[in-house]
């Protein structure tokens, strides 16, 4: 079939899968980034246990396979009587898997921070929450701008998990398989996802060196 075929036929469907695809991406970024944070604050936090499971969490799931874990979670969860949603479940390992690399994002951005910043937010007697909170982790965040934008487009493509599951409506991945059941698509249907992946990423990366260029910090 020709691309005009495909999308008079399954244009409607591509529609859904990109919604799909984008719904998935910025909720699952947006649970990251929050929980990548709180992992941060535990990494540098003065209590030596929450050091340790923020590092043994980021370790974790910054190796795990996204496919993996995608498994245990729709299919090894049963048998402990815990069945989710499988949007749910996608949800869950694009979150998790990009939360470990937005702490490691933000902990290079915290190297940046002179040391004598740090000196001198405790000797106008700060505490650690009021350091994180007006110190640290504004410069942090500012200093990883584009590391956090390469973890959005990553999280996105990550979302091709969900072709996995029998989530409905799918996504951009899963379209080309429901494409080449009903009709016969073949590299065309994977052309048009292609596209759709690499506009969306192309768009995320602008937007992403605009903000950079607003907030970057000079040094």
């Amino acid at each position: 079939m020709t691309i005009q075929e495909l999308l008079a036929q399954f244009g409607d469907k591509y529609l859904q899968a990109l919604i799909t695809t984008y719904q998935l991406t910025f909720i699952s970024f947006f649970l990251a980034t929050i929980l990548g944070v709180i992992i941060t604050v535990m990494r540098v936090s003065p209590i030596r246990p929450l050091q340790i499971a923020a590092d043994f969490y980021v370790q974790i799931f910054r190796n795990i396979p996204g496919a993996a874990l995608l498994i245990l979670l729709v299919y090894a969860l049963p048998y402990l009587n815990i069945v989710l949603p499988y949007f749910t479940a996608v949800l869950i390992a694009t979150t998790l898997i990009p939360s470990s690399f937005c702490s490691e994002y933000l902990m290079s951005g915290m190297n940046t921070i002179g040391a004598g910043q740090i000196e001198a937010a405790r000797s106008l007697g700060m505490t650690f929450m009021q350091m994180i909170r007006h110190v640290v982790m504004p410069q942090a965040i500012r200093s990883s701008v584009l590391p956090m934008t390469n973890l959005l487009v990553a999280t996105m493509l990550t979302t091709a998990l969900a072709s996995q599951v029998p989530l409905n409506p799918t996504d951009l991945t899963g379209i080309v398989s429901y494409i080449n059941t009903h009709a016969v698509g073949g590299i065309t249907a994977f052309l048009i996802s292609a596209v759709l992946y690499c506009g969306t990423a192309v768009i995320i990366g602008q937007i992403g060196n605009q903000i950079d260029r607003k907030v970057r910090i000079l040094r």
